[in-house]
């Protein structure tokens, strides 16, 4: 387990930089369509704040105690999103991914594939973020007791 920072002012900036990093996590998962960044930066990122958090904080700090099974769960729910996407061209007798085949009534081709590609980030943010911080753990020997 590792024990919160002495220091307050360190346990401040943490808590500080942690919200702007998540901040801009959503930020390059919600425009990996229209800019460089999506889900695997995204998700990079929101982990890279739950580490802040851990490192000042102490781990696992309350708000982002995140058991092992839950972090495997996440995880997979992450991986299910981007699969059963992807499988949807493949249900049209099309290709893997091909999102004019998402069951979405009243929309354009356009429309779809823009909101395919969102949820297809949003897939990937989620299985991202939960195994880095899955393997975070396991190296930091925080969920030995799990």
């Amino acid at each position: 387990m590792i024990e919160p920072h002495p220091s307050p002012i360190v346990r401040l900036v943490c808590r500080v930089a942690a919200r702007v990093i998540q901040v801009f996590a959503l930020y390059v998962i919600f425009h990996g369509h229209y800019s460089p960044g999506g889900g695997f930066q995204g998700g990079a990122l929101l982990a890279s704040s739950i580490f802040l958090l851990r490192w000042g904080e102490g781990a696992p700090h309350k708000i982002w105690d995140l058991p092992q099974r839950v972090s495997f769960a996440v995880g997979a729910i992450g991986t299910l999103i981007f699969t059963v996407t992807g499988v949807f061209g493949l249900f049209s007798a099309d290709n893997f991914l091909n999102y004019s085949a998402l069951p979405l009534p009243g929309m354009s081709d356009a429309m779809r594939h823009y909101w395919g590609i969102l949820i297809i980030e949003i897939g990937v943010a989620l299985a991202v973020m939960a195994i880095l911080v899955a393997i975070f753990d396991q190296l930091m020997n925080l969920q030995a007791d799990d």
